[in-house]
């Protein structure tokens, strides 16, 4: 049995990984549809470093708008890429995926969110 990786939110709260739901610490939302709050790396994990630069916006290929995303989870970002699976576009109002085939890449580059530069 896989053991489930330590959960952290951009709250600052630290939740129980038997019990953390896996999509987002909570189902609340904020007034443009985001969720009120998101899994992050734990603090001890962002200290050991990036793997890829720290960036906080990216642009989303559909819409063309640009999205600034909090600290926290701009470094989750760059110390392990793969770490989300969607992301917010505050244009569209929605979440849609990242990787490879995600819709998304970081402003002023042609690197799709959620991967590794080659």
């Amino acid at each position: 049995m896989k053991t489930r990786q330590k959960r952290c939110t951009a709250r600052g709260q630290s939740v129980d990984p038997a019990k953390a739901p896996d999509h987002a610490p909570t189902e609340d939302k904020l007034a443009d549809g985001q969720l009120a709050d998101h899994y992050v790396l734990c603090e001890e994990d962002r200290a050991k470093g990036y793997v890829e630069p720290y960036r906080d916006s990216y642009v989303h290929e559909k819409c063309g708008g640009v999205t600034r995303m909090p600290v926290l989870c701009a470094e989750t970002y760059a110390a392990q890429p793969g770490y989300y699976g969607s992301t917010f576009c505050c244009h569209c109002r929605g979440y849609f995926p990242v990787g490879e085939a995600g819709e998304f890449v970081w402003d002023g580059s042609t690197q799709k969110v959620g991967t590794r530069r080659a």
